[in-house]
């Protein structure tokens, strides 16, 4: 992925996610639309910390295109 297709997934996930914040749900479904959050920001940190390392490679002298979509419980367990 590129960092074009890094970005254009970026601005789909952040506008699925504004769609359900903004979306009215009924009181049976704030489980499954909190689940849905959490899986949208799990992806768009994982989307990010992609764009980060394909930046670092650059920065190194690296192909960018060697940085990967690391998985969800890595890029979750970082230290803010």
């Amino acid at each position: 992925m590129d960092d074009y297709q890094v970005h254009h997934k970026i601005a789909e996930l952040v506008k699925m996610e504004q769609d359900l914040r903004e979306s009215t749900a009924d009181q049976a479904k704030l489980p499954e639309r909190a689940a849905q959050l959490k899986q949208l920001e799990i992806q768009l940190d994982q989307c990010w910390d992609l764009l980060r390392q394909r930046q670092a490679k650059i920065r190194a002298g690296e192909s960018p295109d060697d940085a990967q979509l690391r998985p969800a419980g890595e890029v979750e367990g970082y230290k803010q």
